[in-house]
């Protein structure tokens, strides 16, 4: 069992999380019982995810999308009021982890991905100083197919793929979630293969104009790894349970 506030520290700590400027506020966002000895880990606080916690008799629900996002409306009404009612009602604390668990260079989203698909990560890049992105080669050329094949395994479904120029891919970058337009960026760094989350409109014009393939494997599917990881940290780290909860999530 650990404070909840030591908790709390360790994580803020951990993943730098005044290095960034975010969309919503990280780190604790509801606060429960004062002493943890369980913690539930998810991508997204859905009122599924909270219910399956509550379930799981834990402490603190770990997200890596939590409340309160910039543009949203204050108000804690409908759908937000039940999710933060239940989360009240069983003391249970919220802890939210966007941007800097995308970055961090062991646990994050990034760095599962790059572990999950065999890359030997060469460096990181993004916008105004927080480098959230990374990019890298295989250990060996793949055909395109090949290539999407790999993804499909280790993510558990096939992605989306927009064709570029190259026969075959070794050099690439990625980034989960909704970094599509970070193609740009891989593109400058002279990558054959940009993997991401989610695909806009202008995601197609651009491979193609570039060449460079773009493979758009899922928001949810590129993001289940970092919350995981953090979550086996704080367990080894406070001798806690964890348990993670898979809600699952076309997009």
């Amino acid at each position: 069992m650990v404070e909840l506030q030591k908790l709390v520290s360790h994580c803020d700590e951990l993943l730098d999380v005044d290095r960034f400027r975010d969309y919503a506020p990280n780190g604790l966002q509801i606060e429960g019982r004062a002493r943890v000895s369980k913690i539930v880990t998810g991508v997204t606080a859905s009122q599924a995810l909270i219910d399956a916690a509550i379930n799981a008799q834990a402490d603190v629900l770990l997200v890596h999308h939590g409340f309160f996002w910039k543009g949203e409306s204050p108000r804690i009404t409908g759908l937000k009021r039940k999710r933060v009612s239940a989360l009240m009602e069983n003391d249970m604390s919220l802890l939210a982890y966007h941007l800097p668990l995308d970055a961090h260079e062991q646990l994050g989203n990034n760095a599962q991905l790059a572990a999950l698909l065999g890359v030997h990560v060469d460096g990181r890049f993004g916008r105004g100083g927080e480098d959230i992105a990374m990019h890298g080669h295989l250990e060996r050329e793949l055909c395109v197919d090949e290539c999407a094949s790999l993804i499909k395994s280790a993510l558990g479904r096939a992605p989306l793929h927009l064709a570029g120029e190259s026969k075959k891919i070794k050099r690439l970058a990625w980034c989960s979630g909704a970094a599509q337009d970070y193609i740009e960026h891989a593109y400058e760094l002279g990558v054959q293969a940009f993997i991401s989350g989610e695909v806009s409109e202008n995601t197609t014009h651009f491979a193609r104009e570039s060449g460079v393939h773009y493979f758009a494997a899922g928001h949810h599917a590129t993001e289940r790894y970092g919350v995981q990881a953090l979550g086996r940290h704080l367990a080894d780290v406070f001798d806690i349970d964890h348990q993670f909860v898979e809600i699952d999530n076309p997009v």
